[in-house]
């Protein structure tokens, strides 16, 4: 991370608590009625975000198991961690997959091992999102727009990634030459970056090929272990909301929130910059009473959030920022066919 990034980074997590505290403030209700989560919700929500963390620790677990690739249960959850560390901190979530890549290579796993690993993962991810997306689709059927636009953001979101995949695939198994294309040379890629270029290309052939081996009884063990996580994170925004004994329809508790994760890839900040808070607010202020939309909006940002990004400094915050440092920046690493992923780190994670 270099200065400018830093700045960067503060600034936007100032900015997303700026908008979450003016949100709070104008959204409070005129009496003083006092409004806090108990004790009692706090150690569930805290189990839920943890069995979650665990869920995608065993779903890299597992997958690893499934390409028979050796890994431990412990070096799966910090890299879970450590992704949710590194993506909070840089623009577009950026860091996510380099950290995980140097998690795991410091754990003594070879680069194509890990590499294989990695897609395997976001395969199966995104047959498990495509899996929920369908289950609410038919069980909040009668919710409208709501369920209308979650499908049709969910199906966006797993075109672009599945699709940008299928490009550098077949593009991959084309060949690619020593100098680029003129559309790319145009577009500023050329001599490091597109050598940088041709070794994600040359990964991601490799990953897609490598689950071709795949044992899909344990894949479809990680495949419900991925299931599992998106549902937990999808429990969070209900737990909190009912925990105040208020009656609010189910659907728009968990559609949007679906909505609102996966659609925070597009936003290019550290930490969102805000955009999430003013789309939680717009999309759930009528949903929520008044009266805990503040306490709803903090702790479910806090939840599927701001835990993440302290459990993830505590278990890899050092491998993190060494991933991320400035030197593995510079155009000499183009040599290295290290962490230059292709594929787009989940936001869930």
């Amino acid at each position: 991370m270099t200065p400018a990034r830093w700045l960067l980074a503060i600034v936007s997590f100032a900015a997303a608590i700026g908008v979450s505290l003016y949100i709070v403030l104008t959204s409070w209700p005129t009496s003083d009625h006092t409004v806090t989560v108990s004790v009692a919700a706090h150690g569930v929500l805290l189990g839920v975000a943890l069995l979650e963390l665990g869920a995608r620790g065993a779903k890299v677990r597992l997958s690893a198991a499934s390409l028979r690739i050796p890994m431990t249960f412990g070096v799966a959850l910090r890299a879970s961690a450590g992704g949710d560390f590194g993506a909070a901190i840089t623009p577009a979530r950026s860091g996510a997959e380099p950290a995980r890549f140097l998690i795991m290579t410091e754990a003594g796993m070879s680069s194509a091992n890990i590499i294989l690993v990695i897609y395997a993962e976001l395969f199966l991810e995104m047959i498990s999102l495509a899996i929920v997306a369908i289950a609410m689709f038919f069980t909040f059927r009668h919710a409208g727009g709501i369920i209308t636009g979650m499908a049709s953001l969910v199906a966006m979101y797993a075109a672009f990634v599945l699709g940008t995949g299928a490009l550098g695939f077949v593009l991959a198994r084309r060949g690619m030459n020593q100098t680029p294309p003129r559309w790319l040379a145009r577009l500023g890629v050329h001599g490091a970056r597109w050598h940088s270029f041709r070794n994600v290309l040359e990964q991601l052939r490799r990953g897609i090929e490598g689950m071709k081996d795949m044992r899909f009884g344990m894949a479809g063990i990680a495949l419900l272990s991925s299931i599992v996580h998106i549902v937990l994170r999808l429990a969070i925004l209900p737990i909190i909301v009912y925990s105040f004994g208020v009656h609010v329809p189910a659907a728009p508790l968990i559609l949007w929130p679906i909505a609102l994760m996966y659609g925070s890839v597009v936003v290019a900040v550290p930490g969102g910059g805000g955009f999430i808070e003013v789309a939680f607010k717009e999309t759930l202020g009528h949903a929520i009473p008044s009266t805990i939309f503040g306490a709803s909006l903090i702790w479910w940002r806090f939840y599927t959030f701001y835990l993440y990004i302290i459990l993830g400094a505590i278990a890899a915050g050092g491998t993190v920022l060494r991933a991320l440092r400035p030197d593995a920046e510079d155009d000499d690493a183009a040599e290295d066919s290290g962490p230059d992923l292709a594929v787009q780190h989940d936001p869930a994670h």
